[in-house]
C-alpha cells in the first residue's frame, strides 16, 4: 500500500538486483524486461497483486536511473560503480561469501578492501530502503549480498518490521568461523525481527554461530543477544526468530505455461531435433561449481563407457546458463566442462548421433518448460544448493505424469521432494546406479513417484512460502520502538 503523503510504501523489498533488466533498442530507446533470475521468478507472483517498492541495483555501472513504476511496483535503483561491482559483488559476495556458504567447494578469498566496499554498498541499500519505507512498514531483505542491511535499517528506523531471507545455505559454524568479519555479519542479521532459511539445518547453523561467535543464547528457534552499545551497527539487546521457510515456485502459473499448445508443440520439435531418442537425460543449471556438473558429466561418461547407455537410444542434454564469467573460478569451470563434453563426444558420438548436447546459453521460461517436457530423466545433482527451483519446475511441467527426477541429497529441495531418486553426487558409482534405476524403473513406480512430487509442489507453492514468511515476520518478538533517525 502506498503512503501518498510522503511517497513512501508500507511494503518494501530489498534485493541485490531489481526484478527487471535494461535493454537498449537499436534506435536508442530504453526498455525494461523481467529478469530471468530465480529470486525474481519466485517473487514475481508474490508482488503481482501487491503495491510496494523494490530497492535494487539496475544491473549496469554508473549513475542509477530515477525511480520508476513497473505495474504496481515502484522500482528504486541503487547505483554501483564499476569498482564496486568488482569488489562488493564479484569479490566479497561471490568470491568470499558464496564459496564459504557452499561447503568451501573452492577456497574463499578474503580481502579487507572487498569487505569495506561490501559494507559501504549495504549502507547505500539501507539508506534507500529507509527513504521509501512508510512509518511502521514491512521490509523484506533478500540474500547474502545484503546481510548488513537489517541492522543498518534498524539503526535508522526502529519503527520498521524487518525480515531477511537467505536463498543459499548458511554454513556450519566451523566453516563460518573462517570469515574475518563473522561477528559483523551476525550483528547485521540480528537487526531483523525474523530470519528465514531454506532448511532447518541452515537455521540451526545460524543459531549455533550466534552462540559461538557472539555469546548469544538460543532457545528453540529464537536467538537472544544482549549486544553492547559500542557504536557498531546492530548493537543493542534483541530477540530474533530464525527458522526454516523453504521457497517454492508459482506452480499453477508454471503449469499453465507448460500446458500451453505452443510449449507442447515446441517440446515435440526439440525431441525430434535430438533424433527422437528412447531416453533423454537432462541437466539444467547455472554454470557454477556448486551445481555438480563435472561430477554429473563424469558419471554420464562412465555410463557410456560401460555400455549402460549409448546413442542414439540415449542422449544427454546439459543446459549451462552463463554466470559470473569475470570470476576466475567460473572461467576455469567452463573450460573444464567444455573439455569433458568434447572428450565424451569424441569417444562415443557418431555422425548424426550425439552423446552429449551442451548448451551454454540462457533460455526464456517458455523454452525451459518445453525442455522439461522432453527430459525423461532430469538430473538435479548439485554438491550444495539452498533449494534448487529447477527440480520443482520440472515436476510441475510434467503434466503427463511421466519423467523421473534424480535429486541430490544436498539440496534444500531434497527435504521436501522425498519421492525423487535421491543420490549423493560425490559418489560417482552411486550416482551412476541411481541414473540407471531412474531410466529402467517400472513405469508405474515412476508415475507414482511423480504424482507424489507434483502434489507436494502444488500444495507448497510460492504463495504459501510468502504467506508463511510474512506471517512469521508479523508474529516475531516485538521490541520497544525508538525514534526514527532519518
Amino acid at each position: 500500500m502506498v503512503s501518498s503523503a510522503r511517497g513512501t510504501y508500507d511494503f518494501v523489498v530489498a534485493a541485490n538486483r531489481l526484478p527487471v533488466d535494461r535493454h537498449v533498442e537499436p534506435d536508442g530507446t530504453t526498455t525494461w524486461q523481467t529478469s530471468p533470475g530465480g529470486l525474481v521468478t519466485a517473487m514475481e507472483s508474490v508482488m503481482r497483486d501487491r503495491e510496494g517498492a523494490w530497492v535494487g541495483w539496475a544491473g549496469f555501472p554508473g549513475e542509477a536511473p530515477e525511480p520508476f513504476d513497473d505495474g504496481p511496483l515502484r522500482l528504486v535503483p541503487v547505483p554501483l560503480s564499476a569498482e564496486e561491482i568488482a569488489d562488493y559483488y564479484e569479490g566479497f559476495s561471490n568470491d568470499t561469501l558464496w564459496p564459504l556458504y557452499h561447503d568451501v567447494i573452492v577456497p574463499p578469498t578474503f580481502h579487507r578492501s572487498w569487505w569495506h566496499c561490501y559494507r559501504a554498498v549495504n549502507e547505500r541499500f539501507a539508506e534507500a530502503v529507509c527513504e521509501v519505507a512508510a512509518e511502521g512498514a514491512t521490509v523484506w531483505v533478500h540474500d547474502y549480498q545484503l546481510q548488513l542491511v537489517p541492522a543498518m535499517v534498524r539503526d535508522r528506523r526502529p519503527d520498521l518490521r524487518i525480515g531477511w531471507f537467505n536463498h543459499i545455505p548458511f554454513p556450519p559454524v566451523e566453516l563460518f568461523a573462517q570469515l574475518p568479519w563473522r561477528a559483523s555479519i551476525l550483528r547485521g542479521l540480528l537487526g531483523a525481527d525474523f530470519l528465514g532459511f531454506q532448511r532447518p539445518d541452515d537455521a540451526r547453523n545460524f543459531r549455533r554461530a550466534c552462540r559461538a561467535v557472539l555469546g548469544a543464547r538460543a532457545a528453540g528457534d529464537q536467538v537472544r543477544w544482549d549486544g553492547t552499545d559500542d557504536g557498531r551497527t546492530g548493537a543493542g539487546p534483541r530477540t530474533v526468530r530464525a527458522a526454516s521457510v523453504p521457497i517454492s515456485i508459482d506452480a499453477s502459473g508454471f503449469q499453465r505455461l507448460a500446458d500451453s499448445p505452443e510449449v507442447c508443440e515446441r517440446a515435440r520439435e526439440i525431441r525430434e531435433s535430438l533424433g527422437d531418442p528412447d531416453v533423454v537425460l537432462m541437466g539444467v543449471d547455472r554454470l557454477d561449481y556448486t551445481k555438480g556438473i563435472r561430477h554429473r558429466l563424469r558419471a554420464i561418461g562412465e555410463l557410456f563407457e560401460d555400455g549402460d547407455i549409448a546413442p542414439p537410444d540415449v542422449t544427454f542434454v546439459q543446459v549451462a546458463t552463463p554466470s559470473r564469467e569475470r570470476v576466475e573460478a567460473y572461467r576455469t569451470l567452463r573450460e573444464q566442462i567444455e573439455a569433458t563434453v568434447g572428450r565424451i563426444n569424441g569417444d562415443f558420438s557418431h555422425l548424426g548421433d550425439t552423446a552429449v548436447h551442451y548448451l551454454h546459453q540462457s533460455y526464456p521460461r517458455e523454452e525451459m518448460a518445453a525442455l522439461f517436457q522432453v527430459a525423461d530423466v532430469m538430473l538435479v545433482t548439485p554438491l550444495r544448493d539452498g533449494m534448487n527451483l529447477v527440480a520443482k519446475e520440472y515436476v510441475t511441467a510434467r503434466h503427463d505424469g511421466g519423467g523421473a527426477l534424480v535429486l541430490s541429497e544436498f539440496t534444500g529441495a531434497a527435504e521436501e521432494l522425498r519421492a525423487a531418486y535421491l543420490c549423493n553426487p560425490h559418489d560417482i558409482e552411486g550416482l551412476k546406479e541411481t541414473i540407471v534405476r531412474a531410466i529402467r524403473d517400472d513405469p508405474a513406480e515412476k508415475s507414482r513417484r511423480m504424482a507424489a512430487l507434483r502434489r507436494r509442489v502444488r500444495r507448497h507453492d510460492v504463495q504459501t512460502w510468502a504467506e508463511e514468511f510474512l506471517a512469521a515476520l508479523a508474529s516475531a518478538p516485538q521490541r520497544p520502538r525508538g525514534r526514527s533517525r532519518r
